[in-house]
């Protein structure tokens, strides 16, 4: 599963992949794709919020990303309803800023955060530290600091240094921190190599087959300067098979029961992660969050009932099942190339630089005609990006209408999740803005990079 080094597809000529189908009309937006207020308005334009894509991009510019924030709210709420007892904590890392702090916070969610950085927004907001849990293989002495000093309200331990570390910390400060230790359960999540989290050769967690996971909870109790609130376990990401979960669990749980009958200590809770898939093209069809939270408590009760323990406090931890489907990227066309009947290439104002997921993950998006609605018949396209690099793909296949042209807008749907979190300067490009939309009323939450202030980090 691994990309080619020259990037996504690279040598690929003039394939499609097998559920790709022309569509029978190339102007139809497939609803599960889109935010829930996307509409084509009456002169064919995309509109999001009651705002049509053209405004957007005459106010805005492009690239921009833009935010449905009813889509965004609803979707915070439907995993609230769907989970009512237990704690949502939306993964900061598919994409933070201080407006999306307050919105998760509002809507009753806790927060995941795993750097200094992303725990600065998120005071900086006004979130209430002890709804942010802090996750990171490799946390510094200082980050542990500020997470001590603001009150955080659990940190998950992913080695015996961070232990250490932590431990010497609460004992010159005279408290007691609430943790959880990530466990390593061995599970091979289908999903890229590159997010799947649980198999024993990576970075993250403890071990449980190699005895690890019940070492660290044996020294945190033993030590009693920790305060061990439960187990963790992260699978992956963009994963639609809850199998994994299933397995998971089950083996979490028969972890503690080992800790119990060890040590007398039932734990009080358990956070089984996140990584529910979102949609990106036809070929997707995610769980909702009801048919996630029947599946995930129904395999818990079991075992809980099976080894005689008590149900723990259950947490998950969605950040791509609630951010991504609700933004979409708004490019502009600058270049419609024909390879010699081979393919199109639509090149578009952005890339890899304000979308990496394609070229790193070889992922899969779709795209429309946004600006227009178009009687031409459907050509396979492939969106490429502006970048000095043959690998900048931003939309790999997709049947675009035949007169598409320079000047028109396309929308690419589900970039709400990693793309302006790991998005670059590559090639000196500023990055765009996140635009939020709601009820005919758009503004800017994070603003468009400018070339200043590209020349103001060069110090040279």
């Amino acid at each position: 599963m691994r990309a080619h080094e020259a990037g996504a597809l690279h040598g690929d000529i003039g394939t499609r992949p097998a559920w790709l189908r022309p569509p029978q009309d190339v102007n139809a937006l497939v609803p599960h794709l889109w935010p829930r207020t996307v509409t084509r308005s009456a002169d064919g334009a995309v509109a999001v919020g009651g705002l049509g894509v053209r405004e957007l991009a005459e106010e805005f510019g492009t690239p921009a990303y833009v935010l449905d924030e009813d889509d965004l709210r609803t979707r915070c709420r439907e995993f609230r309803a769907a989970f009512p007892d237990h704690d949502v904590y939306y993964a900061g890392k598919a994409f933070l800023c201080r407006a999306v702090v307050r919105v998760i916070a509002e809507e009753g969610l806790h927060l995941d955060i795993c750097t200094g950085g992303e725990l600065a927004v998120a005071l900086s907001a006004g979130m209430p530290p002890e709804r942010i849990g802090f996750h990171g293989n490799n946390k510094s002495t200082g980050e542990l600091a500020r997470a001590l000093d603001a009150g955080l309200g659990r940190i998950i331990v992913d080695s015996f240094a961070e232990i250490e570390r932590l431990s010497a910390l609460a004992r010159e400060r005279g408290v007691r921190p609430k943790v959880l230790v990530r466990v390593t359960v061995g599970v091979e999540a289908h999903t890229h190599e590159f997010i799947a989290t649980a198999h024993e050769d990576q970075k993250f967690g403890f071990s449980l087959a190699g005895g690890a996971a019940f070492e660290a909870a044996m020294r945190i109790i033993d030590e009693d300067v920790l305060d061990l609130r439960g187990l963790h376990s992260h699978i992956g990401s963009q994963i639609f098979d809850t199998s994994g979960f299933e397995v998971s669990a089950r083996r979490v749980l028969d972890l503690q029961a080992q800790i119990r009958d060890a040590r007398g200590v039932e734990l009080p809770e358990l956070d089984l992660g996140g990584g529910f898939g979102i949609a990106y093209t036809t070929q997707d069809d995610p769980a909702s969050p009801y048919d996630l939270a029947k599946r995930l408590n129904k395999i818990v009760d079991s075992e809980c009932e099976l080894h005689d323990l008590a149900v723990p406090r259950l947490s998950i931890e969605p950040g791509r099942a609630i951010v991504g489907p609700a933004v979409f990227t708004l490019y502009e066309v600058g270049t419609v190339k024909d390879v010699d009947g081979i393919r199109t290439y639509v090149s578009v104002d952005g890339g890899m630089s304000d979308n990496i997921r394609t070229a790193l993950y070889d992922a899969s998006y779709s795209a429309t005609l946004a600006s227009r609605a178009s009687v031409a018949g459907p050509i396979l396209a492939r969106v490429v990006g502006k970048h000095c690099e043959s690998g900048d793909v931003v939309v790999k296949d997709e049947f675009l209408p035949a007169d598409v042209q320079p000047g028109d807008l396309l929308a690419v749907p589900g970039t709400g999740a990693y793309c302006r979190s790991m998005a670059s300067n590559y090639n000196h490009v500023p990055r765009p803005p996140v635009v939020a939309v709601r009820d005919g009323q758009a503004r800017v939450i994070v603003r468009r990079e400018t070339e200043d202030d590209l020349l103001a980090l060069d110090v040279g």
